[in-house]
């Protein structure tokens, strides 16, 4: 839980997490399960896909943990840190739809490590992409590959795992392919 300091407690507990308090938790819950998946994808062969770049602070975080792995980044357009900015041949840009389609086709069984954060705050946006993702990315997978999202998902031939120790429940969510 949230230590809050004594001087800037109220009266009454907050019954909920508040937006800042729930961003902190998403980021930690990121945060700890991305190190976990770089210890268990290790140095298996296979590439990357980043599904959501935003400002670009996760696909920073990829490429420096997973030096010479070749990360294909997925989003709508640039909208990110000059200096987070993936490659052109690496940067998939247009509709998630068709181009994780494509992708999927063209990295049939190599993708090791796939991070969805493709979530915002509207619930019916959410369950579209879910199960979009859910659809389109299983063709992609390798044998026991790690897949990583904000969003809960339903994907053919993996499994659920439980979150890494420390990490708040429903703020994450962790997948592994078939067997390995």
């Amino acid at each position: 839980m949230l230590m809050i300091p004594a001087d800037l407690q109220m009266e009454a507990a907050m019954p909920e997490p508040t937006r800042l308090e729930r961003l902190l938790f998403r980021l930690e819950a990121q945060h700890r399960c991305l190190g976990w998946a770089f210890r268990e994808i290790g140095n298996r062969p296979g590439i990357v896909f980043e599904m959501g770049l935003g400002h670009g602070r996760t696909y920073d975080h990829l490429r420096s943990y997973l030096p010479g792995r070749d990360i294909y980044v997925f989003d709508r357009e640039v909208d990110c840190f000059a200096d987070c900015t993936p490659p052109a041949d690496r940067l998939l840009l247009g509709d998630i739809g068709d181009r994780l389609a494509a992708a999927a086709a063209r990295f049939a069984g190599q993708v090791v490590l796939a991070h969805s954060d493709l979530g915002s705050y509207g619930e019916a946006h959410n369950t579209a992409m879910s199960a979009l993702v859910s659809r389109l990315l299983p063709p992609a997978l390798a044998p026991g590959a790690i897949v990583l999202s904000d969003l809960p998902l339903d994907l053919a031939g993996a499994q659920s795992l439980p979150l890494p120790a420390g990490t708040r429940e429903d703020r994450y969510f962790v997948y592994r392919n078939g067997a390995a």
